[in-house]
């Protein structure tokens, strides 16, 4: 028989074991469900190229990559973005001159629905809309290459709001419409829905994201592809534009300027990689006008050049002059591709060459490779559709796994023979959103236990 003080040492010896199983159990549990991340914007929800999501495969065979669905769209360089299990982009009839939002179910590709209106294209390479769907909470805002904004309700596409921002603000009519159309995504900075439009008298408009209405407008600066991002000086907010003429950050609620810094196109404005930010630097790359180095004071809003380097032309270039391609920044070095396909990596401190790889892109001119980084691993999807998983370092590219996944048939490119594959991926639900011209995929990156 136990006494009393054996019962009480029993009884908490029972319930500390009870509580252990209980424990394991649960995390056993937890560490089958892992939450995931949506994709609401351009590049990611804070337009990094950042993908946060654990407990995805770290290397593939082609077996690993049979898509989990395909469906049938239109022509178009908007890239996926994924919210709320569903995933919207926006295409375009080239016959009928129609631009379409449409949206599928993330899980198994079904069509939920579709809001096509007519826009007829006076821009070069008419490929179909370029900016990505911006989602915030229920609603979906989407910018045609004509400048035709639509918010619509997430759920099923109704159209809240439309605005013909080439018609209202004189885009085409004062010559100011960018030669390939209008490109930048849209970016949602607390009630305000901002687009870089390149107007003479509104460079950039910010929306109220209820209404459509206007809440201000800044810059008379040309317009160009590159999207704004949203960063942090000395505690505030501050709206990172880089225009036709020069680079600016705006105060987001109220589009005064606190800093401006020209980048004077040499021939023509052509940026479309986004500025790549870490801490107060930003860096910047033009096919033409090489790399610039910005530094934002931690003291005023201020900001000054570090460095700027470019080449005597677009093949012998210095530092970096890419045209599509985002660059991606890790620890002290920079890693993108120049204006003929080599991959390079920059000393983030003055803009020198560490290395260059020919392996990851063909050799062409435009050429792209798209980089999102996830924990120690860069995915990257090259022009080519194939599909990479690799690290970079200030000693090379090693790669660990690739494969062609995608069919490079977007094809109003120039000096392309079958196409080329220049939207920017979307990856989230533990999956990566391809498309091209003639079909949207998904691929499961989910690590399965074998």
């Amino acid at each position: 028989m136990l006494n009393q003080w054996d019962r009480v040492q029993f009884a908490g010896i029972f319930n500390s074991a009870i509580l252990k199983i209980v424990c394991f159990a649960g995390l056993t549990l937890l560490a089958g469900y892992l939450p995931a991340d949506d994709w609401t914007q351009w590049r990611g929800n804070n337009r990094d190229g950042v993908w946060h999501e654990t407990g995805v495969i770290t290397s593939f065979e082609k077996s690993d990559l049979e898509p989990r669905w395909r469906r049938p769209i239109g022509t178009g360089y908007s890239s996926p973005t994924v919210a709320k299990g569903k995933v919207l982009l926006m295409d375009f009839d080239e016959a009928k001159q129609d631009e379409s939002v449409r949206c599928f179910d993330v899980k198994t590709g079904d069509a939920l629905w579709s809001h096509t209106y007519h826009s007829e294209y006076r821009i070069s390479y008419t490929a179909g809309p370029r900016a990505a769907v911006t989602i915030v909470g229920d609603r979906a805002f989407c910018l045609g290459a004509m400048g035709r904004l639509h918010c619509l309700n997430l759920n099923d596409g109704t159209v809240l709001w439309e605005k013909d921002l080439d018609s209202i603000y004189r885009v085409s009519a004062d010559r100011r419409m960018p030669i390939w159309g209008i490109a930048s995504s849209p970016i949602a900075v607390g009630e305000n829905l901002i687009i870089q439009l390149g107007a003479k008298e509104a460079s950039v408009v910010a929306f109220n994201q209820e209404t459509g209405d206007e809440v201000w407008r800044s810059l008379k600066d040309r317009g160009q592809y590159s999207s704004p991002v949203l960063v942090k000086q000395n505690g505030t907010d501050v709206l990172v534009c880089w225009t036709g003429d020069g680079v600016a950050g705006l105060n987001p609620g109220t589009g005064i300027p606190y800093w401006q810094h020209p980048f004077k196109p040499t021939r023509m404005p052509i940026g479309v990689a986004t500025p790549v930010v870490n801490g107060n630097k930003i860096f910047l790359t033009s096919f033409y006008d090489g790399a610039m180095m910005l530094e934002m004071s931690e003291t005023s809003m201020e900001v000054k050049q570090l460095w700027h380097l470019i080449g005597p032309n677009e093949r012998k270039t210095a530092a970096l002059h890419s045209i599509i391609s985002t660059p991606i920044w890790i620890g002290d070095y920079i890693y993108g591709v120049d204006s003929y396909g080599e991959l390079r990596c920059l000393r983030a401190s003055d803009g020198e060459r560490v290395w260059e790889d020919l392996t990851a892109v063909e050799r062409q001119r435009w050429a792209t490779i798209h980089f999102v980084a996830n924990g120690s691993n860069t995915w990257m999807l090259n022009e080519q559709g194939e599909l990479m998983i690799g690290k970079l370092t200030r000693d090379g590219l090693e790669v660990t796994s690739r494969e062609t996944i995608l069919t490079p048939d977007q094809m109003r490119t120039p000096n392309r023979k079958g196409g080329v594959c220049w939207s920017h991926p979307a990856f989230s639900n533990r999956c990566v959103f391809l498309r091209n011209d003639r079909e949207l995929i998904c691929i499961d990156l989910a690590a399965q236990e074998k």
